[in-house]
């Protein structure tokens, strides 16, 4: 079996723990990213994914491609930037990969989808904890690419088959950012916006993984998320004092249970999340 697989974004804040993901469980990698890794943990090729040739090219002989390559927030470069970058190089992905018969991507969606975290015009979400088929509002060019970019995918599904998994990845955090969450554990109007969520780029990277490896799945969208809150408020307590508009609870949600469902990724990919900051902290004191 060719296990080549093609991590894009592999030097950015995520990328390093999917490329360690894959490399770890016998995978042949090759970062693409715009700048060198920190740390060289396999071949990377500098490349220009706004450039359709260059897409090509890095893609020859993969099996699969990890796109997580992209502007990743709101309101960092101008919006028509931001906006370009993030649709059409995820189309360049999908399209060479479909012109080289690769049957299996992952691409890097949103929470950020759904609207509410960069909101000009704050609104609340109309049920927690937010699953997939929750409507997707955004008042932001970065949201909106990762719209288009999931509706690329399905596109390719439809044309090709290829199959296309697209993560709505929560506030990913990496073991190094733990030590910062004592800070703001108890106040709820901290990371309202995101619902309290995050997701540990450990657990981002085995969901990577699965989803190259499962068959079946066709076009999907996906959210991660940890089980729990980044907070030590239960979860009802944070939607009174800062969503009290709210009532339609999908969950008991008797303790700090996420307000960004992950129920989909467990039951499609077989995904459980290993890491919770209740733990992580302790590591960094």
């Amino acid at each position: 079996m060719n296990k080549k697989v093609v991590v894009t974004g592999g030097s950015g804040l995520l990328g390093p723990f999917v490329v360690k993901e894959f490399l770890e469980h016998g995978y042949d990698v090759l970062n693409v990213d715009t700048k060198l890794p920190r740390e060289a943990l396999c071949p990377t090729v500098i490349t220009d994914l706004t450039q359709l040739g260059q897409a090509y090219g890095v893609l020859q002989g993969a099996h699969a491609v990890v796109h997580m390559a992209a502007i990743p927030v709101a309101y960092s470069h101008p919006n028509e930037v931001t906006f370009q970058n993030n649709v059409m190089s995820t189309y360049n992905i999908l399209e060479a990969a479909a012109g080289l018969g690769i049957k299996r991507a992952v691409t890097a969606s949103s929470e950020s989808s759904y609207g509410i975290v960069f909101a000009v015009h704050p609104f609340s979400p109309q049920y927690v904890p937010i699953d997939e088929d929750h409507p997707q509002l955004p008042q932001d060019a970065y949201g909106l690419s990762k719209i288009v970019n999931e509706k690329t995918g399905d596109m390719f599904y439809q044309q090709t088959g290829m199959q296309v998994v697209s993560f709505r990845i929560g506030n990913i955090i990496t073991p190094a950012m733990y030590k910062r969450f004592p800070e703001f554990i108890h106040q709820p109007e901290e990371r309202e916006r995101i619902l309290w969520s995050y997701v540990d780029a450990r657990d981002v990277a085995s969901a990577c993984r699965l989803a190259v490896e499962c068959d079946g799945l066709g076009s999907i969208a996906i959210n991660l998320a940890a089980d729990d809150t980044s907070m030590d408020v239960k979860s009802r307590d944070l939607m009174r004092a800062r969503y009290p508009d709210v009532t339609d609870f999908r969950e008991s949600l008797d303790g700090f249970e996420t307000l960004l469902s992950n129920k989909l990724a467990k039951e499609r990919l077989g995904w459980q999340p290993a890491y919770s900051w209740r733990e992580e902290v302790e590591k960094t004191q």
